[in-house]
């Protein structure tokens, strides 16, 4: 069962189970499922952490070791299915997890240094190794992701207003919402309702404004916490990207949380991304934090098609006068240093904060605009860059390993 199913999501947020409903009850059914690899079933040999059994909802972790990850899939279904058998049970969630050894006490291979390996674990594989292929997703052409190494720099507002101004380029564009603690994009886009899944395997994404979309907010109430670990919010994600019939697109549009976290690592491991774009305000503050967002990309081998600077500086619509309320310029200085494109100048606008909180983005509700202008300017380098980092990904020559 899918973790973003409505029945999964509790009035508090999080996992929550009816009364009726016991940890105990549900590690009994779970001791009736046998890993093949192991010969005993899974309680016994340790591999069940983290059960959660609230309000009907229950939600558990399956340790298993990395290499095997992708052939215990069959049994991580048949512990749900185990589990979803118990009578008062809402909803089951079982996620694959590697965060101890092994319960057969076989210990993983170790993964090999890398060059900045220092501080004793790989962010990547090391130089001249092979990187394994990442599954693209049937359909879609290209994937983007739009970044912000902090809160509050408009990244979402970026991310909406980009997405429609590729749309008006004749680009067909899905805009995936992976933030999952604070989603916003149902509120930007003026979607309500819940997706549908004529199939019961797969969701139909949301439409409006030309383009299709998802996220976690069209499945539980806007004030309500999401209050998921690290594997939960993962799991969830590539869900949302390989569940989702996306149909046939030229561009998916990714807009990622803040910072450098799970839900980047998740994205830029598992599908190929074309490219990210990075979103910051001029202050030396939000720059410092752009900058480690351009690093963890360049470290995942994901190419930054260039740096947004937004709230560029704010004019008076009375009299015209300019003030640059957080600095100004900050952002083209920070890509000439590091290399990357500076994409465009988005100015403290308030049409762009009145379109966003009510749905109607400023792109698609006011295209004539100076400022719809100003962002399908940016979507017209980002649309080049694409193209470029795609034609450069067919040309890239194969690695040889030498050993």
């Amino acid at each position: 069962m899918a973790p973003w199913d409505e029945r999964n999501i509790g009035p508090q947020g999080g996992f929550s189970s009816m009364s009726e409903v016991t940890r105990e009850q549900v590690l009994a059914a779970l001791a009736g499922v046998v890993d093949p690899g192991q010969g005993q079933d899974v309680v016994a040999s340790g591999m069940i952490s983290g059960v959660v059994v609230k309000n009907g909802n229950v939600g558990f972790s399956l340790e298993v070791d990395p290499a095997e990850a992708e052939r215990k899939e069959p049994l991580r279904r048949a512990c749900e299915a185990a589990v979803d058998r118990i009578p008062g049970v809402v909803s089951v969630t079982a996620v694959l997890t590697a965060h101890r050894q092994p319960p057969s006490g076989r210990q993983p291979a170790a993964p090999r240094p890398t060059h900045d390996n220092a501080h004793g674990h790989a962010h990547g594989p090391a130089q001249g190794q092979p990187q394994a292929a990442k599954p693209a997703l049937p359909g879609v052409r290209a994937i983007i992701a739009v970044a912000s190494g902090k809160g509050g720099v408009g990244k979402s507002t970026t991310a909406v207003n980009l997405a429609l101004a590729l749309k008006d380029q004749g680009k067909k564009v899905g805009l995936l919402d992976a933030d999952i603690y604070g989603p916003s994009i149902p509120r930007m886009l003026g979607i309500t309702g819940r997706p549908q899944s004529p199939d019961g395997k797969k969701l139909l994404p949301m439409r409006n404004w030309g383009i299709v979309c998802m996220s976690i907010g069209f499945l539980i109430a806007e004030d309500t916490p999401m209050i998921w670990r690290g594997p939960m919010v993962m799991s969830a994600l590539e869900q949302m990207l390989r569940e989702v019939e996306w149909g046939e697109l030229d561009v998916l549009v990714v807009d990622l949380p803040p910072g450098t976290g799970d839900a980047q690592l998740t994205m830029a491991q598992r599908v190929p991304l074309a490219g990210a774009v990075i979103v910051s305000t001029p202050q030396d503050i939000a720059l410092l934090d752009a900058r480690k967002g351009l690093a963890m990309f360049k470290r995942v081998d994901v190419p930054v098609l260039g740096i947004i600077e937004n709230m560029s500086y704010f004019c008076c619509p009375n009299c015209g006068h300019r003030t640059d309320i957080f600095a100004h310029g900050g952002a083209r200085r920070t890509a000439t240093e590091l290399g990357c494109a500076f994409l465009g100048e988005v100015p403290l606008e308030l049409a762009i904060r009145e379109t966003s909180d009510s749905g109607e983005p400023i792109v698609a509700s006011q295209p004539n605009s100076a400022m719809a202008a100003v962002y399908r300017e940016i979507a017209g380098k980002v649309a080049a860059s694409i193209e470029t980092a795609l034609a450069g990904q067919q040309r890239r020559a194969p690695k040889i390993v030498v050993e």
